[in-house]
């Protein structure tokens, strides 16, 4: 990376981040809300590691994946409704006759989505340790938990980039966000795949990649070192980077050439 481009890259992700920071009630709720209904979670449905073949001793630890994998769906609403906002005030026009370039201004953008990631897991970690969650992979899990969240987040952020330029609108992408929200509840989330009775259900959730990002991060908590599901996990996390960065760019590419 040239000096130029690194300099660029370094004053939008500290743009970026900043904006978030100074957006309370946008942070707040991107910790808050998935640690509310985790706890909601592990309270109504604590019974359910009493079935027979339960893969852990306590719903708490199966459950705990649950927030990480909700914090890094705000990765895309927060970027895509920023870079929404900046279409709509019109910032990316002015943006695009500078120097500026099109990596730099993603990368900035995904760079603010990531902090928020991290952000987010460690408080997440602290809570979830308080409340007694055990990580059977010891602290390496930790930080492999963290690492598989940012990159989530950076794929959803991607996606949700994708959406705001394509539309330019910040509803757009927040009406987007509930759809995201269903893919969450339609993997395997509260139970394993082979104890979900429902045929349909439980084919969905073995189709849905959300189900292996999951399973890769409760892995850690409950199994310790598996390398079937971390594998799969990360793979699956990767083709959301690739997939979610691919569209984004050619949508800001798009957006940019059109000013």
């Amino acid at each position: 990376m040239s000096s130029a481009l690194s300099t660029q890259v370094g004053f939008l992700i500290r743009r970026s981040m900043l904006r978030t920071l100074r957006q309370p009630a946008a942070v707040i709720p991107s910790i808050t809300f998935p640690l509310i209904l985790f706890g909601i979670n592990a309270g109504g449905l604590a019974a359910a590691a009493q079935i027979p073949g339960f893969p852990a001793d306590s719903y708490l630890d199966f459950i705990f994946a649950f927030p990480f994998i909700q914090g890094a769906l705000f990765g895309a609403t927060m970027a895509g409704g920023d870079l929404a906002r900046d279409i709509e005030t019109g910032f990316l026009n002015r943006l695009s006759l500078t120097p500026v370039s099109r990596v730099a201004l993603l990368a900035g953008l995904m760079g603010g989505v990531v902090g928020l990631a991290l952000l987010q897991g460690l408080v997440f970690v602290t809570v979830g340790v308080l409340a007694g969650v055990q990580f059977a992979a010891g602290v390496g899990g930790v930080a492999v938990m963290l690492v598989l969240m940012a990159l989530t987040a950076l794929g959803f952020g991607g996606l949700g980039a994708w959406l705001a330029v394509r539309t330019g609108s910040g509803e757009a992408v927040q009406g987007a966000f509930p759809l995201f929200f269903v893919a969450i509840f339609l993997s395997s989330v509260n139970l394993p795949r082979e104890l979900i009775a429902v045929d349909w259900f439980r084919a969905v959730a073995t189709w849905n990649p959300v189900s292996y990002l999951i399973e890769g991060m409760r892995s850690l908590v409950i199994t310790g070192w598996d390398p079937t599901a971390l594998a799969l996990a990360f793979a699956v996390a990767a083709a959301l980077v690739v997939l979610g960065l691919t569209a984004a760019a050619a949508g800001m590419r798009t957006r940019l050439g059109r000013t």
